[in-house]
């Protein structure tokens, strides 16, 4: 009695472990099936949605907000440029921006992929593109002019106005070192008319399009337009110059050498930490 007791044991724990695995496996496989479910619903709908479809990311750097869940806002403006500066003056980065074509886009749709890159703030801008006629409709006119006849005109019925959509991305960084950005200026120096033949001058330094509020640089009162020539022994030439610098002096106060507006000058900056 014994022996079957045990054998009947065995039986019980092998069918037991046979149902776990069984479980286990479906349980593997709903979860793989949910999740190629999720992917496909989000392929699709970055597929309808036309901002998350002409997403362009502006940098590999992969930036990513303080927050690690932003409240994301959604702004509407139609100054661009002003938009940037000031975005940047107020220690914004962009991530990356959505461009395109269409008739009507719901600025939902932007607010909707900036919180799924997870940006802090989202720009949006609308402005009327065309209202397209088709080459043959144009055809038509022509020929009707040429010939005197008239034209029906529900053969004239234009397609539907176009607009330009455009959204920027962007993500609140922590404080930089220095904190300005940069580019750096070249001037075409060649007035020939020959195509192919401009010869491009580099000039000095790197040029400011933005410092931001409270960083070291505007405490030292470096302000947009100026021309960075070189910070302690390092001549700035590239942005990479500007790099090594900050990183050689930060936490430390050094003389920054300067051109505003055609002259030269120097400031004290006091570098904060890396952190």
């Amino acid at each position: 009695m014994r022996a079957r007791s045990a054998h009947s044991s065995q039986i019980l724990a092998i069918d037991y472990t046979s149902s776990t695995t069984k479980k286990l496996a479906f349980l593997s496989i709903t979860a793989l099936s949910f999740i190629f479910a999720f992917t496909a619903l989000q392929a699709q709908a970055d597929e309808a949605n036309p901002f998350a479809k002409n997403y362009k990311e502006q940098n590999t750097y992969k930036l990513k907000s303080l927050n690690p869940n932003p409240d994301t806002k959604l702004l509407l403006s139609n100054h661009k440029e002003d938009d940037n500066i000031k975005m940047l003056e107020e220690g914004y980065d962009m991530i990356g921006s959505s461009g395109f074509t269409a008739v009507e886009a719901a600025p939902d749709l932007a607010l909707q992929h900036g919180k799924s890159i997870k940006a802090d703030t989202v720009l949006i801008y609308k402005k009327y593109d065309s209202a397209k006629i088709t080459g043959s409709k144009l055809q038509l006119v022509k020929e009707a002019a040429k010939k005197g006849t008239e034209i029906d005109p529900s053969d004239l019925i234009e397609e539907p106005t176009q607009h330009a959509f455009y959204a920027s991305y962007w993500a609140k960084l922590p404080m930089p070192t220095f904190g300005v950005h940069v580019i750096k200026l070249r001037l075409n120096t060649n007035d020939s008319p020959v195509e192919g033949t401009e010869q491009i001058e580099e000039l000095p330094g790197l040029n400011i399009i933005a410092v931001i509020k409270d960083s070291a640089a505007a405490k030292a009162n470096i302000v947009r337009g100026d021309t960075l020539l070189k910070m302690g022994d390092v001549s700035l030439t590239k942005a990479d110059d500007l790099f090594a610098a900050v990183k050689k002096y930060a936490g430390k106060t050094v003389t920054v050498e300067l051109e505003r507006k055609g002259v030269p000058t120097q400031v004290t900056v006091a570098l904060s930490s890396r952190k």
